[in-house]
């Protein structure tokens, strides 16, 4: 067979033809074609855990529902969570603290991210279009003291870091359940929700938080758990709020509300 032409005799002969197709069939010409291709780069999200397990660390339904959304809108994720002690351990058959036992984050965290996981000292605005922290205890616990001291709590100074400087270079913060009590505290003024207000009749068991929030400087914002109205957008501060497991209510409405906190996250980016 007749050897074939080498990559730049096929340029050569073919590249006139090509750029011809390319400014026929891209509005605005070559140009567009090229700005096109940048703006399809998949979003890069960064995912901070707190341990595994709903009363000491990350809720990990919570923390699943986000990987699944943030999958099906295309982004790079990537997980961080602090090297550092939990506060405690929970024998979550019990319900009860596990006196003897003591667990790291970042360890018990590799358990959801399948070991693909990084200390949080790492995270960096510059290698993310946004970052998300799912619920959990863990939230009030391990990122901070919010679990003990309340409004008075302090938060992990790495989260804080992180808080401060996606806010400050304008890229989107998720966040659901206990865990924008984390923003409340950090970024002042900010809009969040945990829901709603009043516990009626336990639906809402830690409608308390709200209270708290409000204590903190932030702005409070009702919102209820399900698709029609499952997420509140700051769009000032770029900070998306759902409330997920603060109310008791069916696994799939919690699904669909962090979805909504997602996509949300998602359409910040601009990606």
């Amino acid at each position: 067979p007749p050897p074939l032409p080498s990559p730049s005799a096929m340029l050569t002969s073919r590249g006139p033809a090509l750029c011809t197709v390319l400014r026929r069939t891209a509005p605005g010409g070559l140009a567009s074609f090229h700005s096109s291709a940048r703006r399809c780069r998949a979003a890069r999200v960064a995912v901070v855990l707190s341990g595994c397990g709903v009363y000491d660390g990350t809720e990990i339904h919570e923390a699943s529902a986000v990987l699944v959304h943030l999958s099906r809108g295309g982004a790079e994720v990537q997980m961080y969570a602090p090297d550092v002690p939990q506060m405690h351990v929970i024998d979550h058959s019990k319900g009860q603290p596990a006196e003897a036992e003591s667990r790291n984050v970042l360890v018990e965290s590799a358990r959801i991210a399948r070991g693909k996981i990084a200390s949080l000292a790492k995270l960096t605005t510059a290698d993310h279009d946004a970052v998300i922290f799912p619920g959990g205890f863990g939230a009030a616990k391990n990122l901070s003291t919010f679990a003990v001291d309340g409004k008075d709590c302090k938060v992990n100074k790495e989260v804080e870091r992180v808080l401060k400087d996606f806010h400050k270079a304008g890229k989107p913060i998720g966040l659901c359940c206990i865990s924008p009590v984390l923003a409340a505290k950090v970024l002042s003024g900010a809009e969040v929700t945990v829901g709603h207000e009043e516990e009626e009749g336990g639906k809402w068991p830690y409608a308390g938080t709200a209270g708290a929030i409000k204590e903190l400087g932030a702005k409070h914002c009702v919102k209820e758990v399900t698709i029609s109205f499952p997420a509140h957008v700051d769009t000032r501060n770029k900070v998306v709020t759902t409330p997920a497991f603060m109310c008791e209510t069916a696994l799939h409405h919690i699904f669909d509300g962090i979805g909504a906190m997602v996509k949300n996250v998602l359409k910040l980016t601009g990606k």
